[in-house]
Parts: structure tokens; C-alpha cells; sequence
């Protein structure tokens, strides 16, 4: 197995802006943000957050091949969380965040960050593929997948075509995303996303075509099991024909819930 080239950075903020009402878009400076100049905009990455009053990033190391964490009162909170571009000429990345409220350490940072915070960065050195070629795409997700579901989208070549589902929170919140590409957007309201979702159900109502065809579905745990199942299941599509993967489960942290997400993905062969 090939090994993943990584690295890591402390940035700090430079500016931010609200694209919507609930997505916040953060800016951030490093003068070492130009190594990463071949890394997959899109492409899930870590963030370390600093605990609050603190404005200082500790990463955990290695020493003799362990893993060596800072005491808790330094520790970051590590989160997953996509890179929705870099600007090598300014040495910024930019990451876009949903504003779920202070309920998590991401959402609580992003709001209350002003310039000069900082922010932890650990993202591949190298590219990879988000999607393979195919003729036709379906691409769903809630808030959080919307970087990822825009740098799919920006790529595209004029000749594919697809549906593009999206949740969030209200009409205040739909974006104009753009894409060269033939995709029919719907757009799904739901102030609750954490109560319940209708990403699956719409998902079961496409109608899909008899051509080659790739699937990129990111939101909620229960929506992704029941998404998931449904296109190999009963639609018999393969393993390769689908990247399914939840950001998050209802009611857990994504520290807590990690487990349960990576079990439940290799759950289907």
C-alpha cells in the first residue's frame, strides 16, 4: 500500500465572511501554504482546533514511532473538515464552515474567530481523485459536504450530466454553485438536520439512467446507511460506482462517532 504524504501548518486568520446565513467562509496565512501546491482542492483534511482562551496549536508528535499528545488543557480538538481553496500567490487556504451554532468546537471557533486567530492544518501533500469518469453523477449531501460537493462540481467536464441533492438549513441558505456540467439541482430545507433528514427518500425517487454512472454522498450517518444500501442493495450498483461516507452521527461528536461511521462503511462489500 502506497503511503500518504502529509504535512501540517499553523495558520491564522486573515479574514472571514458569511456566504449564507448558516456557512461561514474563513481565510487563513501561512507562509508554508505553497508545499501543499499539488493537494486536491476538496480533498478531506484535519484541523486542529485550539481549546478555547487559547490561541496557541500544539500537534501531537512522535517519538519512537508512538504517537505523543499534548496535556489536555493544550490539546486541540481535531476535526475533519474540507479546504475549499488555495490562493498560493497570497499563501491562504480557505475553509468553509456550516454554522451549526456553539454546539461543536469547529462551528464555536469559525464564529467567534477574528484575525489573527489560529487555526491547525494537516492536509496530503499530493493530489487525489474525488470521482472517476462516468456519464452521469449523483451527488448528495447536507451542509457540511458542500465544499467537497463544489470542487466535484467545478470540475466536471461540459459533458457529464447528474442531480445534485443538497440540505440545508433554509431557502436563505441555497448557493449558486457553479459547474459546466448538466446537473439538475434540488435543494432540501431542514432546520433540524440533527432530528431527521429527506436526502434518502429523494435519493429513492431519482430516476436513474442505464448509463455509466458515479455516486459522491456525504451528510448524516443514518441518511448514508440507508442511501447506501438502497444503490447496492436494491439498485445492485457497485463498490466503485459509489463513495458514501458520513461526516457525522446524530447526537456524537465526530471523535465518538468515528468508529461507527468507518464499521458501518466497510459494512457492505
Amino acid at each position: 500500500m502506497a503511503q500518504i504524504s502529509t504535512g501540517q501548518f499553523i495558520a491564522e486568520v486573515t479574514r472571514k465572511e458569511y456566504i449564507t446565513d448558516h456557512f461561514i467562509r474563513v481565510y487563513l496565512y501561512s507562509p508554508e501554504v505553497h508545499l501543499f501546491k499539488n493537494t486536491t482542492v476538496g480533498d478531506n483534511n484535519k484541523i486542529a482546533i485550539p481549546p478555547v482562551g487559547l490561541n496557541e496549536v500544539h500537534f501531537p508528535t512522535i517519538e519512537n514511532d508512538e504517537w505523543v499528545y499534548p496535556p489536555k488543557e493544550v490539546a486541540p480538538s481535531i476535526r475533519t473538515y474540507t479546504h475549499r481553496g488555495i490562493d498560493l500567490e497570497k499563501n491562504e487556504v480557505f475553509i468553509d464552515f456550516a454554522d451549526h451554532g456553539d454546539g461543536g468546537p469547529a462551528s464555536k471557533w469559525a464564529r467567534e474567530a477574528e484575525a489573527g486567530a489560529k487555526l491547525g492544518v494537516m492536509m496530503r501533500l499530493d493530489g487525489k481523485e474525488l470521482y472517476p469518469e462516468a456519464d452521469w453523477y449523483l451527488l448528495a449531501g447536507d451542509a457540511t459536504a458542500i465544499p467537497v460537493l463544489s470542487a466535484i462540481l467545478e470540475t466536471l467536464p461540459e459533458t457529464a450530466k447528474g442531480i445534485c441533492i443538497i440540505e440545508v438549513h433554509g431557502k436563505e441558505d441555497e448557493q449558486i454553485l457553479k459547474t459546466k456540467a448538466d446537473i439538475e439541482f434540488k435543494w432540501l430545507h431542514n432546520s433540524q438536520p440533527q432530528t431527521s433528514s429527506e436526502i434518502a427518500e429523494m435519493v429513492k425517487n431519482i430516476d436513474i439512467p442505464e448509463t455509466s454512472k458515479f455516486g459522491y454522498v456525504a451528510c448524516e450517518f443514518s441518511s448514508v446507511k440507508e442511501i447506501r444500501t438502497y444503490l447496492r442493495k436494491e439498485k445492485h450498483w457497485t463498490s466503485k460506482e459509489l463513495y458514501a461516507f458520513s461526516y457525522w452521527k446524530a447526537g456524537k461528536a465526530e471523535n465518538e462517532s468515528q468508529a461507527d461511521r468507518h464499521e458501518e462503511k466497510d459494512s457492505i462489500a
